[in-house]
């Protein structure tokens, strides 16, 4: 996409286009009124030249002056650098066969709705209204035809030129335009909100920030760290003598503490069966003896 294509009054009157069909009906519209007072193709020449001729004449003399809307006009002393830059283009060579080449297509359209305008009559509403009202209504709509099909074609063979060619041509002066251009309605400072042309090449993408960073907020050291108050540290010198045989080894090993257990449990009921052992042995012989006979 070129960087003068973001002028929005450039899309705004190549827009204009969308209008044809309309101007067209009322072409259609204004011949299928009444009777003819001439013969038919001689009213749709007349028709034809007295909408097509004003248009013309403005595009070779003095082109439509673009940065304006219906009424209004922006004023020369308001347009910035790279919109005097783009009038410069529509006064060239090219516009003005490429108004030749407009003016040729109102004239066919307008012949057709001559032609058509029998098979109109049948069901237009207005068909038996004058027919003078009608020839005036069909030139209003060869005019619009001629206005709105023109202009866009002058804006669409601006905007087939390059940046390079836009960039290096010189701004228009500014004592010219007024003489130079058709402005047509009240003269403003602004229309619509100022566009600026970016630079051709600078890239559409910014940077992006990957430092999550809170506004506001101050550098901090991440590494936790501890902070006791006087009564804190009192209480931690106190820990710190009571752990301290612990770190000086002062608990038994664990087979230690299993040989303890052992001599202070076992031993005891090791002794008392050692006595009964002998009673015990002879009461089985007994038994055995017992269990023989």
């Amino acid at each position: 996409m070129r960087s003068f294509w973001s002028d929005p009054y450039l899309w705004i009157h190549l827009a204009g286009l969308a209008a044809l069909p309309l101007f067209l009906d009322l072409c259609l519209v204004g011949f299928a009124m009444g009777d003819p007072l001439l013969p038919p193709w001689l009213e749709g020449v007349i028709v034809a030249i007295a909408g097509i001729a004003p248009i013309l004449w403005m595009q070779w003399q003095r082109p439509f002056y673009i940065f304006s809307l219906p009424g209004l006009a922006l004023q020369p002393e308001s347009l910035s650098d790279g919109q005097r830059q783009l009038l410069s283009f529509f006064k060239a060579q090219q516009n003005r066969a490429g108004a030749l080449i407009g003016a040729m297509i109102v004239f066919l359209l307008v012949r057709w709705a001559e032609q058509a305008a029998a098979i109109a009559a049948e069901v237009s509403p207005w068909a038996t209204q004058s027919h003078l009202l009608g020839l005036l209504l069909a030139t209003l709509g060869s005019l619009g035809l001629s206005l709105f099909l023109q202009v866009p074609i002058s804006v669409f063979l601006v905007m087939l030129h390059r940046d390079d060619e836009v960039i290096a041509a010189p701004p228009y002066p500014l004592s010219r335009i007024r003489q130079e251009f058709s402005l047509l309605g009240l003269r403003v400072r602004q229309l619509l909100p100022p566009l600026e042309r970016a630079a051709v090449g600078q890239s559409a993408t910014a940077p992006v920030n990957t430092d999550l960073t809170i506004p506001g907020s101050r550098d901090v050291d991440q590494t936790p760290s501890l902070t006791l108050s006087p009564g804190h540290s009192e209480a931690s010198a106190e820990l710190t003598e009571i752990t301290k045989p612990v770190s000086e080894g002062t608990i038994a090993e664990p087979s230690d503490i299993w040989d303890e257990v052992e001599s202070e449990t076992f031993e005891p009921e090791i002794a008392v069966s050692e006595g009964a052992l002998p009673d015990a042995l002879s009461a089985l012989d007994e038994a055995a003896a017992d269990l023989e006979l």
